[in-house]
């Protein structure tokens, strides 16, 4: 029998009134937003940053800094197993919309942001975990990530994702505490200074597994680097407004969910390994649970093993075999 994975598209839109629903990971950075009592405050207090960070940034031809204001969609994947007829939430995504008040005009955005997969729930939360339990000393197990990058290929390569989006995916990722950073003489006008470091971290080898590579820059009045994992040309494939479109949205995020970094009350030096434990740093008034989100992380991993992985064990590894990454 003949299996093959399809995808269909599903979208919701971000704003002060969105509710998660039930296939949504709630680790995820928008989701777990809205989520208790304040959730529509949480939520119109964060979107208003991303309309003046991205106002901030994109400061030409606009002196009041209200030119323009960004809508967000959210933007999930479907997977179809075409021989089972069982369909599963595999990944989401948010797409950006930028609306410009002067020219009365809707400019694509920077699709990918954010990123979010069950399945990369399951291999970090359980299967490495699993791994590692026993071991003396850490490791990857063999084909790890290999699942994960030949669905999210599929996905980017589908008429599915074609159909919302007309360039590829940027994700765009904090810094990793176990990391030192060094400050380059490469300065974008957008992307702002860029930084390099001498090794890769686990986060860029399940990356790559996704066809993706990475570059860490700070943009202007930033106080540490982002991490963009992309394909093709970073610089050249996309515009002052996409790229734009990508720091406002996630570098807001990142100083709620990551303040001791992204909201720290002195900015990175030329050499730089960023902290959790940092304590010189301002908190915006938005509410979020760090603790909370990483024991989900672990609960989620478990559901897309119930659901996904074992059920469909024999299918995926049938199809994961005649596909190269």
């Amino acid at each position: 029998m003949s299996y093959d994975f399809t995808f269909d598209i599903k979208s919701v839109r971000f704003d002060e009134n969105y509710r998660p629903a039930e296939s949504t990971r709630t680790t995820t950075n928008f989701a777990n937003l809205a989520r208790g009592e304040r959730c529509q405050e949480n939520l119109r207090n964060a979107l208003t940053m991303i309309d003046n960070r991205f106002n901030t940034l994109a400061h030409w031809d606009n002196p009041k800094a209200d030119r323009y204001a960004v809508e967000l969609e959210i933007i999930t994947g479907e997977l179809s197993v075409a021989a089972e007829g069982t369909t599963f939430p595999a990944i989401e995504m948010l797409k950006t919309t930028i609306i410009d008040r002067h020219l009365d005009k809707r400019i694509e955005g920077m699709t990918g942001n954010n990123f979010s997969s069950y399945v990369r729930d399951y291999d970090f939360s359980v299967w490495l975990s699993e791994h590692n339990k026993e071991r003396s000393e850490f490791g990857i197990p063999e084909g790890f990530g290999d699942l994960h990058g030949k669905l999210f290929k599929r996905f980017v390569d589908s008429e599915a994702y074609r159909s919302v989006a007309s360039k590829a995916p940027v994700i765009c990722l904090s810094v990793s505490s176990n990391k030192v950073y060094r400050q380059t003489e490469n300065r974008h006008p957008v992307l702002g200074v860029e930084y390099v470091n001498d090794t890769s971290s686990l986060t860029d080898f399940y990356f790559a597994k996704m066809g993706l590579q990475v570059r860490y820059f700070m943009p202007p009045h930033s106080v540490a680097p982002l991490a963009f994992y992309f394909s093709g040309d970073l610089l050249a494939d996309y515009s002052d407004l996409e790229l734009i479109s990508a720091i406002s949205t996630m570098e807001t995020f990142q100083k709620i969910y990551r303040p001791e970094i992204y909201n720290a009350n002195s900015a990175a030096g030329k050499v730089y390994q960023p902290h959790l434990t940092h304590q010189d740093y301002s908190l915006t008034r938005i509410e979020y649970d760090r603790e909370e989100r990483s024991q989900l992380a672990v609960e989620q991993g478990k559901f897309a093993e119930r659901y996904f992985i074992e059920p469909f064990r024999h299918v995926l590894e049938r199809w994961s075999a005649d596909v190269a990454l």
